[in-house]
């Protein structure tokens, strides 16, 4: 299902990277090359601190940058319309079946993904066990922590 160099972004995901991107390019950048400068200007370069932090800011800037033009070059947006089976995009209300505690989670790639915000990655392993199972199902989850069972309520 997943292709390991894919990148599975929202469109709002998809529009945060590419804001992120035009941050860096476009303002952090500029005021980093100043801050260069100025830090040059000071003198003496070996025992200049300003000049040091300018320069690993810099590396963290362009670094950032490859990483997110490397991104955005294998990005495929995730549809989230509802469908029978579960897929990356949807969002699935489940069950635990040994307890009958009950969560919902939409399903992200792994750089949206923020369990806080009840959104798993599509590589968890709660995720990879739900795909393509349908309303109704219990299926079996293979966890770090050992196997459990959840019913799919709902899938939108």
């Amino acid at each position: 299902m997943t292709n390991k160099n894919t990148v599975y972004l929202t469109q709002q995901g998809l529009d945060d990277l590419k804001k992120e991107l035009d941050d860096l390019i476009n303002v952090r950048r500029p005021e980093n090359v100043q801050a260069i400068k100025e830090a040059r200007s000071l003198g003496d370069l070996s025992e200049n601190a300003e000049y040091d932090a300018a320069r690993n800011e810099q590396a963290q800037i362009e670094a950032r940058i490859v990483q997110l033009e490397k991104m955005l070059e294998n990005v495929s947006i995730i549809d989230d319309a509802a469908t029978d089976t579960v897929s990356i995009g949807n969002t699935v209300a489940i069950k635990y079946v040994d307890d009958d505690e009950e969560d919902e989670y939409k399903i992200v790639g792994s750089q949206e993904a923020d369990p806080f915000a009840s959104k798993i990655s599509n590589e968890s392993p709660i995720a990879q066990a739900l795909f393509d199972h349908k309303v109704g199902d219990i299926v079996t989850v293979e966890s770090p922590n050992g196997s459990y069972e959840v019913e799919i309520i709902s899938i939108k």
